[in-house]
Protein backbone atom coordinates (compact mmCIF):
# COMPACT_ATOMS: atom_id res chain seq x y z
CA UNK A 1 0.00 0.00 0.00
CA UNK A 2 1.08 3.43 -0.73
CA UNK A 3 1.65 5.50 2.08
CA UNK A 4 1.84 9.28 1.37
CA UNK A 5 3.45 11.49 4.58
CA UNK A 6 1.08 14.09 3.32
CA UNK A 7 -1.77 12.22 5.56
CA UNK A 8 -1.77 13.16 8.66
CA UNK A 9 -4.72 13.33 11.45
CA UNK A 10 -5.45 15.67 13.68
CA UNK A 11 -3.03 17.40 16.35
CA UNK A 12 -2.17 20.68 14.28
CA UNK A 13 -4.64 22.64 13.40
CA UNK A 14 -4.89 24.04 16.75
CA UNK A 15 -6.08 27.07 17.83
CA UNK A 16 -3.22 28.90 20.31
CA UNK A 17 -2.81 27.43 23.57
CA UNK A 18 -4.83 23.59 24.07
CA UNK A 19 -8.06 22.99 23.88
CA UNK A 20 -10.23 23.25 26.97
CA UNK A 21 -13.39 20.67 26.87
CA UNK A 22 -16.71 20.54 28.73
CA UNK A 23 -19.02 17.90 29.70
CA UNK A 24 -19.10 15.11 31.48
CA UNK A 25 -19.09 12.69 28.23
CA UNK A 26 -15.90 14.77 26.39
CA UNK A 27 -14.14 15.31 29.95
CA UNK A 28 -14.39 11.58 31.18
CA UNK A 29 -13.47 10.17 27.87
CA UNK A 30 -10.44 11.97 26.84
CA UNK A 31 -9.44 11.12 30.54
CA UNK A 32 -10.10 7.13 29.59
CA UNK A 33 -7.78 7.86 26.14
CA UNK A 34 -4.56 6.50 27.35
CA UNK A 35 -3.50 8.73 23.80
CA UNK A 36 -4.71 12.08 25.16
CA UNK A 37 -2.79 14.12 27.88
CA UNK A 38 -4.89 15.91 30.45
CA UNK A 39 -2.96 19.07 31.51
CA UNK A 40 -5.79 20.34 34.22
CA UNK A 41 -9.01 19.84 35.64
CA UNK A 42 -11.43 21.99 37.39
CA UNK A 43 -14.08 20.53 39.21
CA UNK A 44 -16.83 21.00 41.40
CA UNK A 45 -16.85 19.23 45.04
CA UNK A 46 -21.00 18.47 44.31
CA UNK A 47 -19.31 17.19 40.67
CA UNK A 48 -16.32 15.32 41.38
CA UNK A 49 -18.14 13.52 44.75
CA UNK A 50 -20.36 11.78 41.48
CA UNK A 51 -17.71 10.68 39.56
CA UNK A 52 -14.98 7.75 40.22
CA UNK A 53 -12.12 9.63 38.62
CA UNK A 54 -8.64 7.80 38.48
CA UNK A 55 -6.24 9.30 40.67
CA UNK A 56 -2.88 11.06 39.98
CA UNK A 57 -5.53 13.81 37.86
CA UNK A 58 -3.97 17.48 37.95
CA UNK A 59 -7.53 18.77 39.83
CA UNK A 60 -8.25 22.00 40.62
CA UNK A 61 -11.59 22.61 42.65
CA UNK A 62 -13.78 25.54 40.79
CA UNK A 63 -16.74 27.54 41.45
CA UNK A 64 -19.95 26.49 38.86
CA UNK A 65 -19.10 30.59 38.38
CA UNK A 66 -15.55 30.12 37.44
CA UNK A 67 -15.87 27.09 35.22
CA UNK A 68 -17.78 29.39 33.14
CA UNK A 69 -15.11 31.69 32.05
CA UNK A 70 -12.98 28.51 30.83
CA UNK A 71 -16.02 27.34 27.96
CA UNK A 72 -17.67 29.27 25.44
CA UNK A 73 -21.22 31.65 26.45
CA UNK A 74 -23.94 29.57 28.38
CA UNK A 75 -22.05 25.96 27.55
CA UNK A 76 -23.21 23.44 29.82
CA UNK A 77 -20.00 22.43 31.55
CA UNK A 78 -22.04 20.22 34.11
CA UNK A 79 -19.43 21.44 36.71
CA UNK A 80 -15.88 19.96 35.10
CA UNK A 81 -13.69 21.39 32.32
CA UNK A 82 -10.37 20.11 31.01
CA UNK A 83 -7.70 21.58 29.68
CA UNK A 84 -6.14 18.65 26.69
CA UNK A 85 -3.42 18.74 24.41
CA UNK A 86 -4.48 17.53 21.06
CA UNK A 87 -3.67 14.08 19.95
CA UNK A 88 -0.92 13.67 18.12
CA UNK A 89 -0.76 12.92 14.33
CA UNK A 90 -1.09 9.60 12.55
CA UNK A 91 -0.84 8.61 8.91
CA UNK A 92 -3.83 7.78 6.97
CA UNK A 93 -2.40 4.39 5.99
CA UNK A 94 -1.78 3.82 9.50
CA UNK A 95 -5.88 3.26 9.78
CA UNK A 96 -6.49 1.74 7.05
CA UNK A 97 -7.32 -1.85 8.04
CA UNK A 98 -5.07 -4.41 6.73
CA UNK A 99 -7.50 -7.12 6.74
CA UNK A 100 -9.48 -7.26 3.70
CA UNK A 101 -12.65 -8.82 5.33
CA UNK A 102 -12.93 -5.75 7.61
CA UNK A 103 -15.20 -3.47 5.14
CA UNK A 104 -16.08 -1.20 7.87
CA UNK A 105 -17.20 2.08 6.45
CA UNK A 106 -14.67 5.02 6.19
CA UNK A 107 -16.16 8.61 5.97
CA UNK A 108 -14.77 11.59 3.91
CA UNK A 109 -15.88 14.78 4.61
CA UNK A 110 -15.06 17.92 2.29
CA UNK A 111 -15.06 21.20 3.41
CA UNK A 112 -17.42 20.56 6.58
CA UNK A 113 -16.38 23.15 8.98
CA UNK A 114 -19.33 23.63 11.49
CA UNK A 115 -17.69 22.21 15.32
CA UNK A 116 -21.26 21.29 15.88
CA UNK A 117 -21.68 19.10 12.65
CA UNK A 118 -18.26 17.42 12.70
CA UNK A 119 -18.89 16.62 16.48
CA UNK A 120 -22.63 15.22 15.63
CA UNK A 121 -20.73 13.27 12.15
CA UNK A 122 -18.34 11.86 15.15
CA UNK A 123 -20.83 10.71 17.23
CA UNK A 124 -22.71 8.60 14.28
CA UNK A 125 -19.17 7.57 13.26
CA UNK A 126 -18.59 5.62 17.06
CA UNK A 127 -21.99 4.32 17.02
CA UNK A 128 -21.31 3.01 13.43
CA UNK A 129 -17.84 1.43 13.77
CA UNK A 130 -16.42 3.65 11.01
CA UNK A 131 -13.02 3.15 10.29
CA UNK A 132 -12.29 6.81 10.88
CA UNK A 133 -12.98 10.28 9.82
CA UNK A 134 -10.91 12.05 6.69
CA UNK A 135 -11.28 15.91 6.23
CA UNK A 136 -8.60 18.41 4.67
CA UNK A 137 -6.21 20.14 7.21
CA UNK A 138 -7.10 23.53 5.92
CA UNK A 139 -11.10 23.24 6.04
CA UNK A 140 -11.79 21.78 8.72
CA UNK A 141 -12.49 23.02 12.70
CA UNK A 142 -9.58 22.54 15.02
CA UNK A 143 -10.25 20.05 17.70
CA UNK A 144 -12.01 22.69 20.54
CA UNK A 145 -14.40 22.23 23.45
CA UNK A 146 -17.56 22.85 20.84
CA UNK A 147 -16.51 19.87 18.97
CA UNK A 148 -16.01 17.21 22.05
CA UNK A 149 -18.96 18.50 23.87
CA UNK A 150 -21.20 17.53 20.01
CA UNK A 151 -18.97 14.73 20.22
CA UNK A 152 -20.05 13.32 23.32
CA UNK A 153 -16.90 11.22 24.11
CA UNK A 154 -16.71 10.17 20.04
CA UNK A 155 -13.15 12.41 19.36
CA UNK A 156 -11.49 9.93 21.65
CA UNK A 157 -12.68 6.98 19.81
CA UNK A 158 -13.00 7.36 16.00
CA UNK A 159 -9.45 8.25 14.41
CA UNK A 160 -9.73 12.12 12.56
CA UNK A 161 -7.13 11.77 9.87
CA UNK A 162 -5.76 15.51 8.40
CA UNK A 163 -4.84 15.57 4.77
CA UNK A 164 -2.80 18.49 2.97
CA UNK A 165 -4.66 17.03 -0.28
CA UNK A 166 -8.19 14.42 0.17
CA UNK A 167 -8.04 13.80 -3.73
CA UNK A 168 -4.41 12.68 -3.14
CA UNK A 169 -6.02 10.96 -0.39
CA UNK A 170 -8.67 8.87 -1.69
CA UNK A 171 -6.39 7.48 -4.50
CA UNK A 172 -4.34 6.26 -1.25
CA UNK A 173 -7.87 4.84 0.05
CA UNK A 174 -8.99 3.37 -3.74
CA UNK A 175 -5.59 1.40 -3.41
CA UNK A 176 -7.02 0.11 0.00
CA UNK A 177 -9.82 -1.62 -1.59
CA UNK A 178 -12.43 0.73 -0.84
CA UNK A 179 -15.35 1.78 -3.17
CA UNK A 180 -15.58 5.61 -2.96
CA UNK A 181 -19.31 7.25 -3.24
CA UNK A 182 -19.55 10.45 -3.34
CA UNK A 183 -22.70 11.49 -1.79
CA UNK A 184 -24.49 14.00 -4.24
CA UNK A 185 -28.32 15.12 -4.40
CA UNK A 186 -28.55 15.24 -8.00
CA UNK A 187 -26.96 11.74 -8.85
CA UNK A 188 -28.90 9.07 -10.54
CA UNK A 189 -28.25 6.53 -8.42
CA UNK A 190 -29.46 6.03 -4.70
CA UNK A 191 -27.02 5.08 -2.11
CA UNK A 192 -27.99 1.45 -1.39
CA UNK A 193 -27.32 -0.01 -5.09
CA UNK A 194 -24.02 1.99 -5.39
CA UNK A 195 -22.50 0.26 -2.30
CA UNK A 196 -20.32 -2.50 -3.02
CA UNK A 197 -19.79 -5.56 -1.26
CA UNK A 198 -16.74 -5.04 -0.04
CA UNK A 199 -15.35 -1.90 1.59
CA UNK A 200 -17.68 1.71 1.17
CA UNK A 201 -15.95 5.07 1.97
CA UNK A 202 -18.55 7.66 1.72
CA UNK A 203 -17.74 11.32 0.55
CA UNK A 204 -19.56 14.28 1.95
CA UNK A 205 -19.44 17.91 1.06
CA UNK A 206 -20.50 21.22 3.24
CA UNK A 207 -23.79 21.89 2.97
CA UNK A 208 -25.03 24.37 0.01
CA UNK A 209 -21.27 23.81 -2.46
CA UNK A 210 -21.48 20.31 -1.71
CA UNK A 211 -18.56 17.96 -2.87
CA UNK A 212 -15.91 19.75 -5.12
CA UNK A 213 -15.45 18.57 -8.82
CA UNK A 214 -11.60 17.22 -7.98
CA UNK A 215 -13.33 15.65 -5.62
CA UNK A 216 -15.98 13.89 -7.16
CA UNK A 217 -13.43 13.21 -9.66
CA UNK A 218 -11.37 10.67 -7.42
CA UNK A 219 -14.67 8.85 -6.27
CA UNK A 220 -15.57 5.73 -7.80
CA UNK A 221 -19.58 6.66 -8.01
CA UNK A 222 -22.27 9.37 -7.16
CA UNK A 223 -24.80 8.59 -5.03
CA UNK A 224 -28.06 9.93 -3.66
CA UNK A 225 -30.05 9.52 -0.52
CA UNK A 226 -34.26 9.15 -1.49
CA UNK A 227 -35.56 11.88 0.12
CA UNK A 228 -38.56 13.58 -0.44
CA UNK A 229 -39.32 16.10 -3.33
CA UNK A 230 -40.78 18.56 -0.51
CA UNK A 231 -36.77 19.06 1.30
CA UNK A 232 -33.81 19.82 -1.03
CA UNK A 233 -31.47 18.40 1.04
CA UNK A 234 -30.26 17.30 4.32
CA UNK A 235 -28.36 18.64 7.12
CA UNK A 236 -24.69 17.18 6.91
CA UNK A 237 -24.52 14.83 9.60
CA UNK A 238 -28.20 14.02 9.46
CA UNK A 239 -26.80 12.72 5.72
CA UNK A 240 -23.77 10.95 7.22
CA UNK A 241 -25.64 9.02 9.83
CA UNK A 242 -28.34 7.79 7.46
CA UNK A 243 -25.43 7.01 4.53
CA UNK A 244 -23.42 4.76 7.58
CA UNK A 245 -26.38 3.31 8.86
CA UNK A 246 -27.29 2.12 5.09
CA UNK A 247 -23.31 1.09 4.63
CA UNK A 248 -23.38 -1.25 8.01
CA UNK A 249 -26.97 -2.48 7.34
CA UNK A 250 -26.09 -3.93 3.81
CA UNK A 251 -22.68 -5.77 4.74
CA UNK A 252 -24.67 -7.46 7.32
CA UNK A 253 -27.19 -8.29 4.88
CA UNK A 254 -24.68 -9.91 2.80
CA UNK A 255 -22.67 -11.91 5.32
Amino acid sequence: MASHKSQRRRGKATTSGNPKFWGRHAVLAAIANPERVVHKIWVTRETLSQLDLPSGLPIEFAEVTDLARYVAKDAPHQGIVAEVAPLEDQWLADVLPQDRDDTRPLLILDQVTDPHNIGAIFRSAAAFDAVAIVTQDRHAPAETGVLAKAASGALEMVPWIRVVNLARALEEIAEAGYWRIALDGDAEAELADALAPGRNALVLGAEGDGIRQNVIDHCDQTARLPISDAMESLNVSNAAAISLYAAVTAMRGRS
